[in-house]
């Protein structure tokens, strides 16, 4: 059943709960851990917020769905856009967060957000969404305010898209497709823009528009058309989605194809003994102003959801000097689109085989909680269920000191942290240290100087427990793997 409150009240409602600019700021407090003076050596060559400034969208210039009724190809252009979302469960502040995010997203994307509504059902209207009655009183929002796009807080089937346009008169996109140009604008090695690009067409295949009866069809080919060619021929649209089949299968091999280097280096960390810590989380957690902590990666940090797309390692090292590989992810969100998922599934794969998962969650969120959550469906898709975890409580500094009691009560193995002010951060490293999985053989040797390279080799690839010179060699005490154990046995003093 729709509720009798109209959409004005639920846009006052909207406006007076998220007054302008605190929509986004709600979810976007980053605290951003870099300063000129400490982090002027990092190797800072991923900072590329100038280049991203660089191109400013100007409001008011578009002319899409006034003097073209449908196009086939659409550039998503947001400019001024209206939010609308259905609420089917859950309480009014689950759906105003909810509602808060897609604000965030929208201006990540560079809209300006004019107005947001939300609409109470028991499901989704089939045919536009909201709602028919709905639908005309949006049409007046989008009036008033002067709005060019209508984002819709749900992915919606190419039926829903096209019945709403039709009511409603501007350009309307869902979720999925918002996260997409997110992820378009922000992708910046090879990979990760052709991870992007098989998923915009996986989204875009059932959505392509054609120009109605006027294209015919196209005859089957063959040299004057004898009887075998003769047939109906394919549309354009047809035409079309065929050839984005085979773009998408050419796609599909690429990725593979640079997967394979990745599994690459992962074998030889694996072959090296060195264990693995994968940062997952919630985007805009403060994933890479940890890693920059931890490891002074010199990471890109931005007050933007998925502001870092492609996975970063980096090399770090524990306090009792056992070395690591820390790798940065990308940023989960509720409701991840499918196509995203099994597009960045490779990527996705350094979580899944990692030695230990840092899970970020933002301390200062509204709802922490549900951030937990929508990681932990992703992580369970890429089947990372076994992998042991560290839940870290980011933000720790801006956060209700009642709200990080809560989820230290509620996690297992929870720590907070604040990755702007250093809090925490070395209690982190000592419960990283705890949590590696340690060298299965405690072994005592005592070394010649001769063989130096055995003795370095111990420090770097094994945890040694104590270091005596002697007049003889280097006495070790230490837990080592089974191959560096065979390697040292041979000097095992006779008693032992």
């Amino acid at each position: 059943m729709t509720s009798s409150s109209s959409f004005s009240q639920d846009a006052q409602s909207f406006v007076q709960n998220y007054p302008e600019g605190l929509r986004a700021d709600a979810l976007m407090e980053e605290d951003v851990a870099w300063s000129h003076e400490i982090d002027g050596a990092r190797d800072g060559e991923q900072f590329d917020r100038a280049e991203r400034a660089a191109l400013r969208r100007v409001a008011g210039l578009s002319t899409e769905l006034e003097d073209v009724t449908e196009v086939e190809y659409r550039q998503l252009r947001l400019e001024r856009v209206v939010l609308v979302g259905v609420w089917t469960s859950g309480t009014v502040q689950d759906a105003e967060n909810s509602l808060a995010e897609l604000a965030a997203l929208a201006e990540t994307a560079g809209a300006l957000v004019l107005d947001g509504v939300v609409q109470r059902r028991d499901k989704p209207d089939p045919a536009t969404y909201i709602g028919s009655g709905k639908a005309l009183e949006l049409r007046d929002i989008v009036l008033e305010t002067g709005a060019d796009t209508v984002v819709c807080d749900g992915e919606l089937s190419p039926g829903q898209l096209i019945h709403l346009e039709d009511v409603v008169k501007v350009k309307v996109i869902d979720r999925t497709a918002l996260i997409l140009d997110i992820f378009a604008q922000h992708a910046k090695s090879r990979e990760g823009k052709a991870q992007v690009a098989l998923a915009q067409m996986q989204y875009m295949l059932p959505r392509l528009r054609g120009w109605g009866q006027s294209l015919s069809r196209q005859m089957g080919g063959g040299k004057g058309g004898g009887l075998a060619t003769r047939g109906p021929g394919e549309t354009k649209i047809e035409t079309d989605r065929r050839r984005i089949r085979e773009k998408m299968a050419k796609m599909r091999r690429e990725i593979a194809e640079m997967k394979t280097g990745r599994e690459i280096k992962r074998q030889e960390r694996k072959r090296n003994k060195v264990p693995s810590v994968a940062i997952a989380g919630y985007t805009n957690a403060g994933k890479s102003s940890l890693l920059n902590r931890l490891t002074g990666a010199g990471v890109l940090v931005e007050n933007a959801l998925f502001a870092t797309l492609d996975p970063t390692v980096r090399r770090a090292e524990t306090p009792s000097g056992r070395l690591y590989t820390l790798a940065d992810t990308v940023g989960f969100v509720r409701h991840l689109p499918h196509h995203l998922v099994e597009a960045f599934r490779s990527t996705m794969e350094e979580v899944g085989e990692s030695d230990l998962i840092l899970h970020v969650v933002d301390g200062s969120h509204p709802a922490p909680e549900e951030q937990l959550a929508a990681v932990r469906e992703v992580i369970r898709e890429v089947g990372a269920v076994d992998v042991p975890e560290i839940v870290v409580i980011n933000k720790a500094d801006a956060a209700d000191p009642l709200t990080i009691q809560r989820l230290l009560r509620t996690q297992r193995h929870a720590i907070a942290v604040s990755a702007r002010t250093g809090a925490g951060i070395e209690e982190l490293l000592g419960l990283i240290d705890a949590e590696l999985p340690r060298p299965e053989v405690e072994i005592e040797a005592l070394v010649p100087y001769t063989h130096g390279k055995l003795v370095a080799r111990t420090h770097a690839d094994g945890e040694v427990l104590s270091e005596e010179h002697t007049a003889d060699g280097t006495l070790l005490k230490a837990r080592v793997h089974e191959e560096l154990a065979a390697e040292l046995a041979p000097f095992v003093p006779a008693a032992h």
